[in-house]
């Protein structure tokens, strides 16, 4: 892998590892497109992924540090019962890791239909959570008047469970982790603000986790680090995954807070009909 292939491959996964549009995805169609040597490619994307990982605490640097600090005062305050929701959103997805993984795998298989596939799934959830919410407002305010139940932090543990759910089926290639949390959260009734960092944050362990395990099979002799990859290339991606991180981590914030997702629903399905067109 050259660096300018190294390049714009880390461009792509700071990109599309927070806008709801799949990085695993666009990593294997872009791949493809620069003609990246599939040698190494798996040490690639282990850092990458964690230079995406950095960004994500750098945005939410002053969120997480008054978690950490709640936490630390040992008792059940707001800090310590947003981290234990999050605990609760990993189960879904450390059930997967570390019991389902190979069989997902080899479900999904890595060819360029399975990613126009859940391309497809992923523009008809941001689609749906841009006109639905369920549950949002089926409980009552004390007095009888109709209203939006509302909950610590402003999500439920069923809720953070659910949308959990939703970021284990987003080990498929080309469905998006970020937006598979973000829909699943917005149609069961949690709040865009809410979900704007929530979606993020509960994340950033997986992600460090499904690294973890891959550099566990690079350890075991299963997998080969970085072979046919040089220095500068590990540099240059990881530099571009970094930088393009942190402007898409922002923008993706903002954009769920205000716009909709709609539009990326479209941006989904005309990529998935390229790629099943060719």
């Amino acid at each position: 892998m050259s660096w300018w292939q190294a390049l714009i491959l880390g461009i792509v996964q700071g990109l599309t590892e927070f806008l709801p549009v799949s990085s695993s995805g666009h990593l294997m169609i872009f791949r493809e497109i620069v003609g990246a040597d599939p040698d190494g490619f798996l040490g690639f994307t282990v850092m990458v992924h964690f230079a995406t990982v950095l960004s994500t605490v750098i945005v939410f640097w002053s969120a997480i540090v008054s978690l950490l600090k709640g936490l630390f005062k040992f008792r059940y305050n707001d800090e310590t019962d947003y981290i234990c929701k999050i605990i609760v959103s990993m189960v879904p997805v450390a059930i997967v890791g570390f019991f389902l993984k190979d069989k997902v795998e080899a479900l999904f298989g890595d060819s360029l239909f399975t990613v126009a596939v859940c391309l497809v799934i992923t523009a008809v959830l941001l689609f749906i959570s841009d006109h639905f919410s369920i549950f949002s407002s089926w409980k009552k305010h004390p007095g009888g008047e109709p209203g939006v139940r509302s909950y610590r932090n402003g999500i439920s543990y069923w809720q953070a469970f659910v949308v959990g759910i939703g970021q284990a089926f987003a080990v498929a290639p080309g469905l998006s982790r970020s937006g598979t949390t973000i829909s699943t959260g917005l149609v069961c009734g949690v709040k865009r603000e809410v979900m704007a960092q929530f979606s993020f944050l509960m994340v950033l362990v997986p992600i460090v986790g499904e690294q973890f395990l891959q550099l566990l099979d690079v350890a075991s002799g299963e997998a080969v680090f970085a072979e046919g990859v040089g220095a500068g290339a590990m540099i240059a991606g990881f530099l571009a995954a970094f930088i393009s991180g942190l402007f898409a981590c922002r923008m993706m914030v903002a954009l769920v807070r205000k716009a909709r997702l709609t539009w990326f629903a479209l941006y989904c399905l005309v990529v998935a009909l390229v790629i099943l067109c060719l």
